[in-house]
């Protein structure tokens, strides 16, 4: 295995609880990555999020006199505007003219043909730390295919700001899918240079070759650390209100209710047309990064949670209370609707929760039958930890 760490640096500023504003990710990092890249054609995967202040990390790569001829696009494409499983052309990147390669659409990772016109790839996604959540699939893929092509991987690793959590049921892998890829908890707590470093460890990766991997670290990071994302990390994440109610509301995406996608608060609120005993309403329409979101034009009837402080939503970690106040709401009965959707399994990671939530079971019931994996997976992936918890 092969995967290279720059530790020194790391020794600076990485007392429990440092500030956001103290945290360099490792795009700012030049003195550390331009020595590796000199000389060599530089495929970059990365999309808005991928920013050193103001300026793009493409930008900065550029100005440090790195040969980028390519770059890859996750979902939301390179400059991150389009909608939740949107498939994104392959096109080319406005402001610099460089070919774009989609890797969420018919394309999932990176053809041999284009990587052999590459002497290395460089990763810079700024990820949310759910299991769900896409970026870091894309990753996997990239790093599968460069490996197989013998092309070395650099990732240029970023917080995670839900980096204090583990919490959830491991993935069934009868159940992977493209919202699920690794046996890992809902929350897995874990930086993306983190995830890729165990990804190899483990033998999780689906190459032929073990991939030549080298992480630039962040400085001044410690998964203790509040990190406040600097730019929304996906259209429908547009604060670290939606971030962290993220990991809990998103199982919405598996039932009939509206998680508010189409309004100004997606992911902070849910609802439905049948739902009662709710003053609280909002209705969805077509906007950048939900053009046709569920129950489009329709009144829904729910709940509103950006009022929940929010150390107490990071503290109650993955939370089942929010789809069991809406399983059992009397008017959701009454409807007659299918509450749950296949999709939820997948989501999910397992079939037992939904079994559960639909025989009755409370929250913390079915919290107490991932208490295990979550503890073994705790230690797994000790070996893998860059930053201190």
């Amino acid at each position: 295995m092969i995967i290279r760490l720059f530790l020194a640096v790391l020794l600076m500023a990485m007392a429990q609880g440092v500030s956001a504003e103290d945290v360099t990710v490792g795009a700012a990092r030049t003195d550390l990555y331009a020595p590796l890249l000199e000389g060599k054609r530089v495929g970059l995967l990365s999309n808005h999020t991928g920013i050193v202040g103001s300026r793009h990390t493409l930008d900065v790569m550029r100005e440090a006199g790195i040969n980028v001829t390519t770059l890859f696009s996750p979902e939301h494409g390179f400059r991150g505007t389009a909608d939740a499983g949107e498939h994104v052309s392959t096109s080319r990147d406005s402001k610099t003219g460089l070919p774009v390669i989609s890797l969420y659409g018919n394309r999932k990772r990176p053809d041999d043909a284009t990587l052999q016109q590459l002497d290395a790839v460089v990763v810079d996604l700024q990820d949310v730390g759910l299991r769900f959540y896409t970026y870091y699939i894309t990753m996997l893929s990239v790093m599968e295919a460069a490996a197989d092509a013998g092309v070395p991987v650099i990732i240029f690793d970023r917080p995670n700001p839900n980096g204090m959590t583990v919490d959830g049921p491991l993935l069934d892998m009868s159940l992977a899918s493209g919202v699920g890829q690794l046996p890992i908890p809902v929350i897995h707590g874990m930086t993306l240079g983190e995830l890729a470093s165990m990804a190899v460890g483990e033998k999780w990766l689906k190459s032929r070759r073990t991939p030549d991997l080298t992480v630039i670290p962040c400085s001044g990071y410690t998964h203790s650390t509040r990190y406040t994302l600097p730019v929304p990390p996906s259209p429908n994440l547009p604060d670290m209100t939606a971030v962290y109610l993220y990991p809990s509301t998103c199982l919405f995406e598996g039932t009939v209710m509206s998680l508010g996608r189409g309004t100004e608060m997606p992911f902070a609120v849910y609802g439905h047309p049948s739902m009662s005993g709710s003053s609280f309403s909002f209705t969805p329409v077509s906007r950048p990064g939900a053009k046709n979101p569920p129950l489009l034009g329709k009144k829904c009837f729910g709940r509103d949670l950006r009022s929940i402080p929010a150390d107490s939503v990071v503290a109650r970690g993955l939370d089942l209370s929010y789809i069991i106040d809406a399983y059992r709401n009397p008017g959701m009965r009454k409807s007659g609707l299918k509450f749950f959707t296949s999709f939820f399994d997948k989501l999910i990671g397992n079939t037992t929760v939904r079994r559960m939530i639909v025989d009755g079971a409370s929250a913390d019931r079915i919290r107490a039958t991932w208490a295990d994996d979550v503890s073994r997976f705790r230690t797994q992936r000790k070996p893998y930890l860059i930053y201190p918890e």
